[in-house]
């Protein structure tokens, strides 16, 4: 398995779609994945450190893990199929281990809400993963995540270099019909 942060969430300005993007720790490989709305808002609030007022879904499954004497050891994201991610939670509890299938989205929100390591298996990464050359990762912000809105901070401070490293996955996309020539989770 390879290891793995969340990059940023992405927001697509002319559909609002979502894709979560995932950076290889030691490579310039970045694993974009569809995801939801409300998923990314919970992957970008827990990110940014907002605490909700009361618990959203994520966080209800964190406390609900840790009150029955679970802790989660990892997430990953184990399988693409028919351009659909799969991913498993990893709990460990009293002395075993329980893997719990998830969709991506809803893993990776927990995994920042608890700290786990996130891991892609190669096969997934090799398939679906995209490297970006030197020049374009020097110039991309690292461990960013948007609002819902799609604004990363201040806009005078976004230049057109640093948006590079994206614009051929931008280019990928069939944002007329995301079912088709996409990755959904």
């Amino acid at each position: 398995m390879i290891r793995v942060v969340v990059d940023s969430i992405r927001v697509s300005l002319l559909t609002q779609n979502r894709v979560v993007v995932l950076r290889e720790t030691d490579s310039t490989r970045y694993l974009p994945i569809w995801i939801g709305p409300f998923e990314a808002e919970a992957i970008a609030m827990a990110i940014q450190g907002h605490e909700p007022v009361r618990p959203l879904t994520h966080d209800l499954l964190k406390s609900l893990i840790g009150d029955l004497g679970g802790q989660i050891s990892h997430i990953f994201v184990n399988d693409i199929r028919d351009s659909t991610f799969y991913a498993r939670i990893v709990i460990e509890q009293d002395g075993r281990t329980i893997e719990v299938d998830a969709r991506p989205s809803d893993a990776v929100a927990l995994a920042v809400r608890t700290e786990a390591p996130i891991y892609v298996e190669s096969h997934v990464i090799e398939q679906a993963g995209i490297y970006f050359d030197e020049d374009e990762q020097s110039t991309a912000p690292e461990n960013t995540a948007t609002s819902p809105e799609g604004e990363a901070g201040n806009e005078s401070d976004v230049s057109d270099e640093s948006l590079s490293i994206f614009r051929d996955f931008i280019n990928t996309l069939d944002l007329d019909n995301p079912e088709q020539g996409s990755t959904t989770s």
